[in-house]
């Protein structure tokens, strides 16, 4: 089994809701995300997947969060934006440009392996299947 890696980061504010705490308030973090992908052959020229593809995937997503309020976002204005929820979504937008964006790899077996959101340096939710 193969396996690549790729981190972006964001910053964003949120609350959550129905939280008993300190986060039940509006605040912010600098996220990072970092996305594993997974698979059994390596193409061509030797890659499970172009990083260069894959971060550009990942960046589009980031753009999207990037310096926003988490709370006024789908899905995020209906479901906690929690790391574990952000994680989730993370994942679940990464499997679609899998297999859009990133034809190729996905032809090849590769899939998303686990997404993992870090809140904090020493904090962080991982989503997997």
């Amino acid at each position: 089994m193969f396996e690549i890696a790729v981190e972006e980061s964001f910053a964003a504010g949120h609350f959550l809701r129905g939280y008993k705490g300190k986060c039940e308030q509006v605040h912010g973090h600098n996220y990072r995300v970092r996305v594993t992908l997974a698979g059994e052959r390596l193409d061509e020229t030797g890659l499970l997947c172009d990083f260069v593809e894959l971060k550009r995937c990942l960046g589009q997503l980031v753009e999207t969060v990037d310096h926003k309020f988490l709370n006024d976002l789908p899905p995020f204005d209906q479901i906690n934006p929690s790391a574990e929820n952000i994680a989730n979504y993370f994942y679940e937008q990464l499997s679609k440009h899998l297999a859009t964006s990133l034809r190729e790899c996905a032809a090849n077996g590769v899939r998303v392996k686990e997404v993992t959101v870090f809140e904090t340096d020493t904090t962080a939710a991982t989503y997997r299947t």
